[in-house]
């Protein structure tokens, strides 16, 4: 890890539980509930690590401390600790939640969870849907520009933030006790910031197989979401991504897969629906949606079979 001290010379942006400054070393953003707000002329110690390997934080470090206060009483309450172990560890209020009859949507990838909900609430505006948010990725859901926009759109109604992950309206110690939310549907996906090494298991998107397993076996309908480019560079993504076949092949149960009309996949053991097209971009009106740095105008395919799910599901 890398640690660097800066002064904090503008402030760019804020909202309950983030803050986007500027310092002395580039643009750096601060989660104000571990860290307290920042003001200019402030001293912080940045975690440099990411930017400095080129990695995928979007040219951000990360405030890890405000050196302006000796102490620092964050606003959380509860017995349960998370990040565990670490010197950011904090406690929180799980949620204690009954069994659920949603159906259930599992994604691997954050873009797909607007298109899910702008399909599913195309069918069922009056419908509540709730975004389960895992550790595989993001952990801080304040992080998460999508999820400001979703809600106040009012396609997501409520979030829930389930293992490491924290920040949600409510939280959840584990993804099986998110699942049993007041909602007409559940959408399971991790934050911002898939893992892969290139690898069949290298990647945190087999998470999956273990929602769907896990809604099944809970007595929901189980959906997969399946990741699908007609403009990805790499061939292990183009069409169906090896992320979802290998996902799917860990999935022991049998559950429920869409495609839009028009596009064809073959999957071993699990149901293939054909669903009607719906015009996913259009449903998201001024929300701008990318994946992998590719909106709907690049990659229509991605977007229309991520939109099938919510369509799917609006059926249960």
């Amino acid at each position: 890890m890398r640690f660097r001290t800066a002064t904090v010379t503008a402030l760019l942006e804020q909202r309950p539980g983030l803050q986007r400054v500027d310092t002395t070393l580039g643009r750096a953003y601060a989660l104000t509930d571990q860290t307290g707000p920042l003001d200019v002329g402030d001293d912080v110690v940045l975690n440099t690590t990411a930017v400095d390997l080129s990695l995928g934080t979007g040219g951000w470090h990360v405030v890890h401390w405000n050196l302006a206060r000796r102490e620092w009483d964050g606003p959380n309450d509860g017995h349960i600790m998370k990040l565990r172990y670490t010197s950011l560890q904090g406690n929180w209020d799980p949620a204690d939640v009954a069994t659920g009859t949603a159906p259930v949507v599992a994604c691997s990838l954050h873009s797909q969870v607007p298109c899910v909900a702008a399909a599913f609430k195309h069918a069922r505006p009056d419908a509540r849907v709730t975004y389960v948010m895992t550790d595989g990725a993001a952990l801080p859901i304040a992080l998460s520009d999508l999820v400001v926009a979703l809600k106040d759109r009012g396609l997501v109604d409520e979030t829930v933030t389930a293992g490491h992950a924290f920040g949600g309206d409510r939280e959840a110690v584990t993804v099986a006790a998110a699942l049993g939310a007041d909602a007409d549907l559940v959408v399971v996906a991790m934050g911002p910031g898939v893992v892969g090494t290139g690898t069949r298991l290298g990647t945190t998107a087999i998470e999956v197989a273990s929602v769907l397993d896990t809604a099944a076996a809970l007595g929901q309908r189980a959906i997969a979401c399946l990741r699908y480019s007609d403009a990805d560079p790499r061939d292990r993504h183009r069409g169906l991504s090896h992320h979802t076949r290998t996902a799917l092949e860990l999935t022991r149960s049998t559950v429920d897969v869409a495609v839009p009309e028009g596009i064809e996949v073959e999957l071993d053991r699990h149901t293939v629906t054909t669903v009607p097209d719906v015009d996913v971009p259009t449903l998201l009106g001024d929300l701008r949606v990318t994946s992998m740095g590719r909106g709907p105008e690049d990659d229509p395919a991605f977007f229309a079979v991520a939109g099938a799910a919510g369509t799917l599901a609006a059926g249960s």
